[in-house]
């Protein structure tokens, strides 16, 4: 099982979102970087699901239930099926993540706009300890 975070503004699907719909297809992403971690995800790894749009924290989990995929609807793009795990309690907010120091070189910290990820162990490591919450 591979972890990832997958950055979303609120405003636009938020985990609440996911938490009522139960499963969505995760998708308009065209960065050709996150393109391709898309489309290494596989069926049960898991993704942060990240608020961006100025709260900038993880505010819940989703699991890969059909692997990453291009867009039929747009050939620069991929999609993957996502399933609602989990919402944290306490989201991890980037602050938090700055401010412990361990991660300047996570492309969360080093390359802001990047929307899609892999996540390193030790970030998700990190965060369970900071969230016991979060279904991780």
């Amino acid at each position: 099982m591979r972890y990832f975070l997958a950055k979303s503004e609120p405003g636009v699907y938020s985990i609440d979102d996911l938490a009522r719909d139960r499963r969505t297809v995760w998708d308009g992403v065209r960065n050709a970087q996150a393109v391709k971690t898309i489309l290494s995800m596989q069926p049960g790894d898991l993704v942060m699901i990240y608020h961006s749009g100025g709260e900038s924290q993880i505010a819940g989990v989703a699991r890969v239930v059909a692997a990453g995929r291009p867009d039929a609807k747009d050939p620069k793009s991929a999609i993957a099926d996502l399933e609602f795990v989990s919402k944290l309690a306490t989201p991890v907010t980037l602050g938090a993540v700055k401010q412990s120091g361990l991660f300047a070189d996570f492309a969360l910290v080093r390359q802001s706009r990047l929307s899609t990820m892999e996540a390193p162990t030790k970030f998700v490591e990190w965060v369970i300890r900071q969230a016991p919450d979060a279904g991780l």
